[in-house]
């Protein structure tokens, strides 16, 4: 009966340690979830100041002929 209790014992802290290493692997994906999320954003910054550019050069672009027409 004890020897059935130590091990239920051992078997019970076994399960504890996996679901410990399920909840740490479930941490990971979502911080990796997260970092993934960030380089999108980064992303989305990028083609913002690349239109922005393209904007500023078809202005650029535009310039001299609206100053012709002074």
């Amino acid at each position: 009966s004890v020897i059935v209790s130590l091990v239920e014992r051992r078997r019970e802290r076994e399960r504890e340690r996996e679901r410990e290493r399920e909840r740490e692997r479930e941490r990971e994906r979502e911080r990796e979830r997260e970092r993934e999320r960030e380089r999108e954003r980064e992303r989305e910054r990028e083609r913002e100041r690349e239109r922005e550019r393209e904007r500023e050069r078809e202005r650029e672009r535009e310039m001299p002929s609206n100053l012709l027409l002074e």
